[in-house]
């Protein structure tokens, strides 16, 4: 029987994602190219899936006491993966404010992927085990891409004013 602890969890859990999809919404919404909207609203599809999913396990689990099946939601509501072209880091690299975005986006990624990591470490339920494990598999897949663009702009940006010691 899972308990108390694990709907607290699951609460945070979802508080996370609420807060990313906002983020990456608030993000798209204000982005000038659509390529970088794209980008942005992609991301925030895939945190409206995560909350979606993880909020019906909280239903579950307060109902049933037990995780149930997700695979089934959780493949149904998987995002293609987001295509960082030449095109995306440019035109984040021109805008101040995506290119925040992009780096405050990074830290609550990290967040979510300790979060989820740790909870996949902890958990003794075989569901609850899996589906941690699969969140913190994509939101990894989040930091990733993230982590990407950041390296590229600031090499960009180096390159641009000559910050290169050699």
């Amino acid at each position: 029987m899972t308990g108390t602890n694990t709907l607290d969890i699951l609460k945070s859990a979802i508080l996370l994602e609420i807060r990313g999809k906002d983020f990456y919404q608030k993000a798209a919404d204000t982005a000038d190219n659509g390529t970088v909207k794209d980008f942005f609203q992609q991301m925030a599809d895939d945190e409206a899936g995560h909350i979606q999913i993880l909020s019906d396990q909280f239903k579950t689990v307060q109902a049933e006491g037990k995780f149930g099946d997700w695979r089934e939601n959780a493949a149904a509501r998987q995002g293609a993966d987001t295509v960082l072209n030449n095109e995306l880091k440019e035109r984040i690299k021109a805008s101040g404010f995506e290119s925040a975005a992009v780096s405050a986006a990074m830290g609550m990624e990290e967040r979510a992927v300790q979060l989820y990591s740790r909870q996949a470490n902890a958990a003794a339920d075989p569901e609850e085990k899996a589906l941690y494990q699969w969140l913190a598999e994509w939101e990894t897949h989040h930091l990733e891409s993230l982590a990407k663009i950041d390296r590229e702009l600031t090499e960009s940006i180096w390159n641009d004013n000559s910050f290169w010691p050699f």
